[in-house]
Formats: C-alpha cells, sequence, structure tokens
C-alpha cells in the first residue's frame, strides 16, 4: 500500500508540475495573443486602414498566436504533438486550394488599402475599366463610369496591372496637336494661339505652356500646345481651348487642312 501512495505522489509531483507549466503557458500565451492582436488594431487605424480589415487581421493574428500557444502547452504535457501539426498544416493547406481566388482578392485590397494607390473619389484606369472609384471593398473595388454604369472589379485583378490615377495630383497638362496648312504664317499662328493660352485665367503660368512645332505632316504642320491646369478643370479647359483654336484661326484667316487624316485635336495620353 505504502508503495502504492509513494508511485501516487510521484506521479501527481511529476504530472502536477507539467500540469502548473501547460496552464502557465496557456494562460501568459492567451494574454500575449490579445495583447498583440490590440497592437495590430491600433497600427492599422493608425494607417486608416479600413476597420473591417483591421479587425480580420487583428482577430486572424490572435488565432494564429493562441494556436501556437495551445500546441505549446499540449506539448509541454508531454504529448507528441507532430501528427497534430500535421492536420492543422493539412487542413489549412486543403482551405486554401479551395479559397484561392478569394483569398488572392483579399490578400490585394489588404495591400491596396496599406499603400493607398487611390481613395474614394479618385478617378482612375485600371482592370480593364476607367471611372471614379466609389467603394474599397475587402475583395472588389467599385468604380462609376462617366456614363454613369458601376464596374466591379476584383481587386486581385486591379493590383495585377497598371493603375493610372488621374486624381492623384493637384495639377494635369492638356495636350493639343493643331494642324495648319503649310501656307500659314508659322509666328502668326503661335500668336494666335498664345494669346488663347493667356486669356484663359484657368491655365497656370506656372509651369508655363509650351506651343511649338510638333511635326511636319503629309498635309499640315502639327503645332504642340500644352498648357497646365488643376485636375478639376482639365476637361474643361481642354473642350474650351479646342472650341476657341477653331474660332479664333477662322476669324484670323488660319487653315485648318480638311480633310486631314492626322487628327488634328487629341488629348495625348
Amino acid at each position: 500500500m505504502d508503495t502504492i501512495i509513494t508511485k501516487l505522489q510521484e506521479l501527481v509531483t511529476f504530472y502536477g508540475l507539467k500540469v502548473v507549466a501547460a496552464v502557465g503557458i496557456f494562460v501568459v500565451g492567451r494574454w500575449v495573443a490579445k495583447w498583440a492582436r490590440k497592437l495590430v488594431g491600433k497600427l492599422l487605424a493608425k494607417r486608416k486602414v479600413d476597420p473591417t480589415i483591421g479587425s480580420f487581421v487583428g482577430n486572424l493574428t490572435y488565432i494564429g498566436l493562441l494556436t501556437f500557444v495551445v500546441i505549446a502547452a499540449i506539448a509541454q504535457l508531454g504529448v507528441q504533438t507532430t501528427s497534430f501539426i500535421a492536420v492543422i498544416g493539412a487542413a489549412g493547406l486543403a482551405i486554401g486550394f479551395a479559397l484561392q481566388g478569394s483569398l488572392a482578392n483579399f490578400a490585394a485590397g489588404f495591400l491596396m488599402i496599406i499603400f493607398r494607390p487611390f481613395k474614394v473619389g479618385h478617378y482612375i484606369e485600371a482592370g480593364g475599366a476607367a471611372g471614379v472609384v466609389e467603394e474599397m471593398g475587402v475583395f472588389t473595388t467599385q468604380l462609376k463610369t462617366p456614363d454613369n454604369k458601376t464596374v466591379i472589379i476584383p481587386n486581385a485583378k486591379l493590383m495585377g496591372d497598371n493603375i493610372v490615377n488621374y486624381s492623384a495630383k493637384e495639377i494635369r497638362r492638356v495636350d493639343l496637336v493643331v494642324g495648319v496648312s503649310y501656307t500659314d504664317d508659322l509666328q502668326k499662328v503661335k500668336e494666335v494661339l498664345g494669346d488663347i493660352l493667356a486669356q484663359d485665367n484657368r491655365i497656370l503660368k506656372d509651369p508655363a505652356p509650351t506651343i511649338a512645332v510638333k511635326e511636319l505632316a503629309d498635309s499640315s504642320v502639327n503645332f504642340a500646345v500644352r498648357g497646365w491646369v488643376k485636375t478639376q478643370d482639365y476637361w474643361d479647359v481642354y473642350f474650351a481651348t479646342t472650341e476657341e483654336v477653331k474660332n479664333r484661326f477662322d476669324a484670323a484667316g488660319i487653315s485648318i487642312p480638311f480633310p486631314q487624316h492626322d487628327v488634328h485635336l487629341y488629348e495625348q495620353k
């Protein structure tokens, strides 16, 4: 009987310490996981990341750390965790394959919100579409086209190609190519074009506009006419300048060759 009691005492002493250590690992590890979740949430909030993504990443961090803590606590009890880790890894791999499209969109959306290549309200060209950004979601981004259509683009496709942000800068350059006849006085043409740009207060003086002969085409002498404007004034200035060029050329007796195969007024892209 004394032998049995002694053995029980030894077992309790041996495993009791392991149980206490396992409980300690779990309690401390759980506290660290909660602290890490709060830290991640604060860091993402400072970078003005979408609250939904911030909460998701915080919870993902907590679950990942807690899983590691539970495995460490079980290992402290003397339980072999190799097969347990293998099962978790296999399950994670299977889930990853099943959701690879959604995960790719989520990852792209997360990076997009972190690095901010554009914001809501910006006019962009990306993913085969162009429009004003209305909503940046976890998996998709919603654009409104100039003709008032809604385009929803998967984030992975959006981030997988070039993104042209027309609203990122405060000013843009309006580029026109104006063709005139070979018989016209080029100095007179430059004076008329310069006066057109000078009369429009929306065209900035700094950087200075550019007026120069761009090309000697088959049926015309083509001028490059370039003026800097505030981004919000771009299209108003573009259309107004195009119309004013025609009106002023007619009044000054400057001829625009017609028909002309080269497009004489267009935006340089």
